[in-house]
């Protein structure tokens, strides 16, 4: 890379996201990360902090969808 910036190798990038370095490496074999911007050390990517600050997780939130209209609990008898 032809700047200094620091780079963020699986370490950091999970404690940004708060999973396991574990987690990250699964995510990243998965294509669920952004593009590394160095990967010229092999089996080590590393990313720029600003690759970071807009990208939002896939499957962040709440899923309305897992739900069914109605749920044996809710339509019990008083």
């Amino acid at each position: 890379m032809a700047n200094n910036q620091r780079l963020w190798g699986y370490p950091e990038v999970a404690a940004h996201l708060g999973i396991s370095v574990g987690a990250t490496r699964s995510r990243k074999s998965r294509s669920s990360l952004p593009s590394p911007d160095d990967d010229s050390v092999p089996d080590r990517p590393r990313w720029k902090p600003s690759t970071f600050h807009n990208w939002r997780p896939v499957g962040q939130g709440f899923r309305s969808d897992l739900r069914s209209a109605t749920r044996p609990e809710d339509t019990q008898a008083n």
